[in-house]
């Protein structure tokens, strides 16, 4: 084969093998934070994310369910943590005593996708931009200068007992009533929260290990949820 021929070959796009399917988005389990260089040398926070083998569960599709997506499980259970009904549900896909998580990624189908395959991990690309949600870490009952970042009262001239109390509440006569929706003390955190933007610095397949920038929202070993932007 000449030269002229070998450069003007085109270059294959990576495909999934036959069990597996890329879908939009993918989920994995945030392990802590870390740093590492880019091809500049500058360092990097990173954010290190475990990927752990996900199976297509259900195919969901516009003429039966109405919309289509796909539903995908991890983690299998023990017998005495299920019930009948997911372990009939969740046979097809291998799981036989039903699985931890059941999630969802509503998207147009992919081509081929079947019950039983598995969701690559490489569906995202190396440096492409996602959207992160996972839930915020549980900071239990909290007033509202930690909850909404109220400036509090003043600290002299006798405003000790008012420092971090939340000021008046009510009304006038009309509506005599405190609003509701209004900013007050209560449980803070343990909440969906997502990012937009999100670099993916890397993927390691073989370590089953994806490293994004910067922070994600909430503690250890919690399910992260990354989107396509």
């Amino acid at each position: 084969m000449s030269e002229e021929a070998v450069e003007q070959q085109p270059q294959e796009e990576s495909k999934p093998s036959g069990n597996e399917v890329k879908l939009n988005g993918i989920y994995a389990f945030k392990v802590g934070m870390s740093s590492v260089y880019d091809e500049s040398g500058e360092q990097v926070p990173v954010t290190v994310l475990k990927y752990e083998p996900w199976i297509v569960s259900q195919v969901k599709t516009s003429e039966k369910e109405g919309y289509e997506s796909v539903q995908i499980a991890c983690r299998p259970k023990k017998d005495l943590r299920t019930t009948q009904a997911e372990k009939n549900h969740l046979k097809g896909a291998g799981f036989e005593n039903g699985a931890y998580f059941v999630r969802e990624v509503r998207q147009s189908l992919p081509d081929g996708v079947t019950v039983g395959q598995k969701v690559a991990i490489d569906s995202l690309e190396k440096g492409g931009i996602v959207k992160i949600s996972a839930k915020s870490k549980g900071r239990g009952f909290a007033g509202t200068v930690k909850r909404w970042n109220f400036g509090g009262g003043r600290a002299s001239h006798g405003g000790k007992a008012t420092l971090r109390a939340p000021g008046s509440i009510g009304m006038c006569e009309f509506p005599g009533r405190v609003l509701a929706g209004k900013k007050m003390s209560g449980h803070f955190g343990q909440e969906m929260t997502s990012v937009k933007n999100i670099k993916v610095v890397d993927i390691i397949p073989e370590e089953s290990v994806i490293l994004v920038k910067g922070p994600v929202p909430g503690s250890r070993n919690t399910l992260v949820k990354l989107e396509k932007a």
